[in-house]
């Protein structure tokens, strides 16, 4: 793992340095910083003016600065002369606690401390659309069931093999790419990783996509639903925890039923039990109770929860168990914070650990189309505003990521809730005017 970014900077040809944070709106923050520069950076930090991104400060606060993470370095594939590290907020010399990746990294010795390592992968969707945003960029991509097209796929095989042949160099063993079940739609999958890595990665790759895409004149977006009657981009998550040399899933037991075991069955009932509070932060816009609430997509199915469920190998609930020794859940949507989706994971399975908290009944059934018979399940928030007041009810939770950091989240996406329902729309219009 690399300590020394000057002597990083010297072996790789870097000229330039971007130093990142993600702030509470999944939004990427940068200063490039000259190689020349970044021992001192590495020492002291980037320097920041927090109140001008989305966290919960004031012009008054001090500086914040970024102290890059050497760790998570990695040398961007298409512009080698400039690296991206990922950088955790300072304040005053204290971690900013409501900074994103600081919530994880204390969940994550939190687990650490309990002997546990999480272990998880995630499955971006994003869709390939024109440069004004307004269609997707392939007008033959028309069927009527797109998944998988190959035809498709192939029309858009130089920026999708462009993006894979980067992660292949990078060592992230990427497995496979397809196009998704929405026209314009695509997902790329790599090997899963510790909780943290697999954030950074995450993160990285949302940024990866996105300048590919705008290499090749056109633009990727990981919106949750961009387009009426199109399946919304998910980011669905796979979630193991092992022993603290990885070498021992905690989750697997042959014995038990889906293969999962006991512990793995408390971590789900964590989940289960925080699922509606979870939401909030798994599903963070306006948009993305657009996707988890949608009628019958095109092609049939939205492939998107609407009620907290968990089952054996079924893509109709909220968390299928696929395989031994891990589950997956399917809340998340492509606008989830890569660094604040590991938290909650995190944060609501060591609760059920802690509880240990029963996920309740599993269902086999196919819940777009029997869902209705399931009496004892509680739907998903309808919209952000109920998500929110969900995770305002959760004190375990909120405690758990941290009151600095439940507050400040609160507090601003009630504010973007605010700002959405001050906003005047042309349905509004269309449906009102003549009343």
């Amino acid at each position: 793992m690399t300590q020394d970014l000057a002597g990083f900077a010297k072996e790789r040809g870097i000229k330039y340095f971007m130093i990142s944070y993600t702030d509470l709106f999944g939004a990427q923050r940068a200063k490039l910083v000259p190689a020349q520069a970044i021992s001192d950076m590495q020492k002291d930090g980037a320097g920041f003016a927090g109140f001008a991104t989305w966290l919960d400060l004031t012009p008054a606060h001090p500086d914040l600065f970024g102290i890059p993470d050497a760790s998570s370095v990695i040398q961007l594939p298409w512009k080698p002369e400039v690296a991206w590290v990922a950088a955790d907020c300072m304040m005053d010399d204290e971690p900013v606690a409501q900074a994103p990746r600081v919530v994880l990294k204390k969940l994550v010795a939190e687990a650490t401390k309990l002997g546990l390592r999480v272990k998880t992968g995630v499955e971006p969707e994003f869709f390939l659309i024109s440069a004004d945003g307004e269609q997707i960029s392939d007008q033959y991509d028309t069927a009527e069931k797109p998944c998988y097209d190959q035809q498709a796929l192939m029309r858009r095989y130089d920026v999708i093999a462009e993006i894979c042949d980067h992660m292949l160099a990078l060592g992230w063993k990427p497995y496979q790419n397809d196009h998704e079940d929405a026209n314009g739609q695509f997902e790329m999958n790599w090997e899963y990783d510790d909780a943290l890595k697999t954030a950074d990665k995450h993160s990285f790759f949302k940024f990866m996509v996105k300048s590919i895409a705008e290499k090749h004149g056109l633009r990727a977006t990981f919106m949750p639903k961009p387009f009426k009657g199109l399946t919304g981009n998910g980011c669905h998550a796979h979630i193991s925890v092992w022993d603290l040399e990885g070498q021992i899933n905690a989750f697997a037991d042959k014995d038990m039923p889906f293969g999962l075991s006991a512990k793995g069955k408390t971590f789900l009932g964590g989940i289960m039990k925080h699922a509606s509070a979870l939401a909030a932060i798994t599903n963070p816009t306006v948009n993305s109770y657009k996707r988890i609430n949608a009628p019958r997509t095109v092609s049939g199915a939205t492939w998107a929860p609407n009620t907290v469920t968990w089952t054996g190998n079924n893509r109709t609930h909220m968390v299928r168990v696929p395989g031994p020794g891990r589950f997956e859940l399917r809340l998340p949507d492509g606008a989830v914070n890569p660094y604040l989706l590991q938290a909650i994971i995190i944060a609501a399975g060591l609760s059920g650990l802690k509880s240990d908290a029963d996920p309740g009944p599993h269902h086999d059934i196919d819940m777009y189309r029997d869902g209705h018979t399931v009496k004892d399940a509680p739907r998903l928030p309808l919209n952000l505003l109920d998500a929110l007041r969900e995770f305002q009810k959760d004190a375990p939770l909120r405690t758990a990521l941290g009151d600095e950091f439940s507050d400040a989240y609160l507090k601003l996406k009630r504010s973007e809730w605010d700002s959405y329902c001050g906003h005047f729309t042309a349905w509004e219009r269309q449906t009102t005017l003549d009343v």
